[in-house]
């Protein structure tokens, strides 16, 4: 579902400068690029759409290339529920087996886009202006794209891996049903079992006006639990109003939710994104986040004021989204009813949180009930094994950048993997214009120079998590 992205940063003025196309792309060549890209259009050109399309000719592509490409079919599966969301999960072997594989994990579908809303056919792959055009540029066929071109690399160059790295391209993420990894969990774990998952789908470098802004590490994700409020009552005809009346007491309530907000807390995560994320920032700005970072209730108090992105950081939230009432224009409402969505701290009691907001709404008329239960997503480990080499890297990519541990406010299929006792750390390579960021969108579209960053980053990536020494 990528992406989440928000401005990491509100009201920060950084000074990164872009960098050279030329050092950037030291280690991909022009063949890697070229491959790289005729992957990308590949997928872009096949409709993954729930509605109109499937993954399984985008999956059944990509085995055909590592098949072509001479790896063994045993290590090439195109898997799943039905004949129209299939995943495609690979398997590059290790020569020197001495750690537990590495899964890379990215998604094939992709959400709906209508011709009409276009200015260019949105499952026709596009090459515009700098631009690269096309449904799941950004959502994210470009990491698949460049995962894909990275194993391949990988196995012509025989690199001297001491872990099996595997790919894992899957269905289902974007809605509909039929969700891939949660269908590779329940039915062919084996396949995808890991010492920990590299997310395309999270964790994107920022570009603010030109210019670098951060190296995310999304290392966290808040909870998603939707809750249902409902007033009900006898009704009756409009022209006898009685005080008593469904909607107006449903309203009370959520007004009252409206001034409320739950207690502010930080976590292993949000600690070390505002510690971090100070080094750069306007010096009024760094000192407040360093002073929420060690829990300074003042500045938590400032920063969540001063943007919704910080605020949510700090707690979990619940807003109301959905809102209906009444069965007719000339009577009485015996129904009221709203949907509020909560995006919890991962640590969070979800029975605590439907409490609250029952007690928030003072009135027993309001009965909460929940539209969809959570799933739990415990945080990722902030280990050095990953944390490291992204450093290392981000210095030779992007010098000035700070890398910084993130928790996704939205979520991603991390979600089922955390719940599974795997570790899950967002960590894309290719940079975002914060101001154009178009997933879901119309006439979505990554910069062309982006691609070829993302493919240069995950390639020194990979190489340094699974070859010794790199």
């Amino acid at each position: 579902m990528r992406r989440h992205t928000r401005a990491l940063y509100p009201c920060l003025t950084l000074v990164l400068l872009a960098q050279p196309a030329a050092r950037l792309a030291a280690q991909v060549s022009a063949a890697d690029r070229e491959e790289a890209r005729a992957i990308f259009a590949e997928l872009i050109n096949i409709n993954t759409t729930h509605a109109h399309g499937s993954t399984t000719p985008a999956a059944q592509a990509i085995a055909e290339r590592f098949l072509a490409a001479g790896f063994p079919a045993a290590d090439v599966q195109v898997v799943g529920p039905d004949t129209t969301h299939m995943n495609v999960v690979v398997r590059l072997r290790a020569s020197h087996p001495a750690r537990r594989p590495i899964l890379l994990l990215a998604h094939l579908d992709v959400v709906e886009a209508l011709r009409d809303d276009w200015s260019v056919d949105p499952f026709q792959f596009a090459e515009l202006d700098g631009f690269f055009y096309g449904r799941g540029t950004s959502d994210i066929k470009d990491l698949g794209a460049i995962y894909a071109q990275v194993l391949l690399r990988l196995h012509r160059e025989a690199a001297a891996t001491d872990r099996d790295l595997i790919l894992a391209l899957t269905a289902g993420e974007e809605g509909g049903g039929n969700n891939g990894v949660q269908w590779l969990l329940a039915s062919r774990r084996e396949l995808i079992d890991a010492a920990y998952c590299v997310n395309g789908d999270g964790g994107d470098p920022i570009v603010r006006r030109g210019h670098m802004e951060a190296r995310n590490v999304q290392a966290s994700e808040k909870v998603y639990m939707d809750l249902e409020l409902t007033v009900r009552n006898p009704g009756g005809h409009s022209s006898l109003p009685v005080r008593d009346n469904a909607i107006y007491r449903l309203a009370a309530g959520l007004d009252r939710l409206a001034r409320f907000s739950f207690p502010a807390r930080l976590n292993e995560i949000t600690r070390a994104y505002f510690d971090r994320a100070a080094a750069s920032a306007p010096p009024a700005t760094a000192a407040a986040m360093r002073r929420a970072a060690a829990g300074d209730r003042t500045a938590i108090a400032r920063l969540s004021a001063e943007s919704p992105f910080f605020n949510a950081q700090f707690r979990t939230t619940c807003v109301a989204t959905r809102l209906e009432g009444g069965h007719a224009d000339n009577a009485l409402p015996q129904l009221a009813l709203a949907v509020v969505n909560c995006r919890m701290l991962p640590d969070e009691n979800p029975d605590s949180v439907s409490a609250t907001i029952r007690r928030v709404t003072g009135d027993t008329a309001i009965h909460v009930t929940v539209r969809q239960a959570p799933v739990p997503s415990p945080p990722s480990p902030l280990v050095p094994e990953v944390l490291e080499p992204v450093e290392r890297i981000t210095r030779v990519l992007w010098p000035e950048a700070t890398v910084i541990p993130s928790m996704e406010t939205g979520a991603t299929d991390g979600l089922y993997l955390r719940n599974a006792g795997m570790p899950v750390y967002g960590i894309s390579g290719v940079p975002l214009d914060e101001d154009d960021i178009r997933a879901h969108g119309r006439d979505e579209r990554i910069r062309v120079s982006a691609f070829y960053e993302g493919l240069d980053f995950s390639y020194r990536l990979v190489r340094a998590l699974a070859v010794p020494g790199s």
